[in-house]
């Protein structure tokens, strides 16, 4: 067989990238860079939660049981739904700029740039969490049996969870209004099903099955657990390990299905 019949060689699939903290924080920190010089981004993160609590907070001007049971709740679902458009359009961003493709081109594996930004967004959620949970509290008053800090790690969960999520669907979009085409397919149905506008048991037995393996199902209810009792709950601790380990697990995901660049 002559050398200009033989089959071209395939490549062998480069090894994973392990995970390094050094480059890790470098991620972290260029996103919280680019952050900082986008004050449009800062205020939908960071402002827009306040602003729609305290709306709510007036809107039930004359019912203060509604507000507390409802903002409660909401409290947790702002920040989720806000980190979740987010993250998945900046992701998106960097891939259609190309940014992703010089990084990965790089020593920089993708695990460190899926956990650099879930550190930074997850720093900007603290900060988002912290606001919006004093200005219900101290300023709105919101009435909760529980601890305000026990409030404000749900809030924090809720946001990584969005975080995770936003970081995964973009690796399914081509552009930026795609990106924000996948709310209503991803948030919307969780929105209805979680129990905000009716008990889960009172819904059709399937949807109630559904609302049980969706993960905003357990923010709320960790939020309701912090409404009504004093101390945390077994309810309560089970509802932050569901949040938790589903936004790890959508975090691994959109590890294993990152693109470098958009098709």
């Amino acid at each position: 067989m002559s050398s200009d019949t033989l089959p071209a060689a395939t490549p062998a699939p480069s090894p994973a990238k392990p995970l390094t903290p050094a480059r890790t924080v470098a991620t972290a920190g260029r996103v919280l860079r680019q952050l900082r010089h986008d004050p449009r981004t800062i205020a939908l993160l960071l402002v827009i939660p306040v602003v729609l609590i305290t709306l709510l907070r007036y809107v039930f001007d004359g019912s203060p049981q509604t507000f507390d049971s409802v903002g409660a709740s909401l409290l947790g679902i702002f920040p989720l739904i806000t980190m979740f458009l987010v993250t998945s359009i900046a992701t998106l961003r960097e891939r259609t700029s190309g940014t992703l493709e010089r990084l990965l081109a790089q020593p920089l594996g993708k695990g460190d740039l899926i956990t650099g930004y879930a550190l930074a967004f997850g720093a900007v959620a603290l900060v988002q969490s912290l606001l919006a949970t004093a200005v219900s509290v101290w300023l709105l008053g919101l009435d909760v049996v529980g601890s305000p800090w026990l409030l404000l790690l749900v809030a924090l969960l809720d946001a990584l969870l969005g975080t995770a999520l936003g970081l995964f669907v973009s690796a399914f979009a081509a552009s930026e209004f795609q990106a924000v085409q996948f709310m209503p397919a991803v948030i919307f149905p969780q929105l209805l099903l979680c129990g905000l506008f009716a008990p889960r048991d009172q819904m059709h037995p399937v949807l109630e099955a559904l609302s049980n393996v969706l993960p905003m199902s357990y923010a709320v209810d960790g939020m309701n657990q912090v409404l009504h009792h004093p101390e945390a709950t077994g309810d309560f601790v089970r509802d932050l390990a569901v949040v938790g380990g589903s936004a790890l697990l959508v975090l691994g995901l959109g590890a294993a299905t990152l693109r470098r660049r958009t098709a």
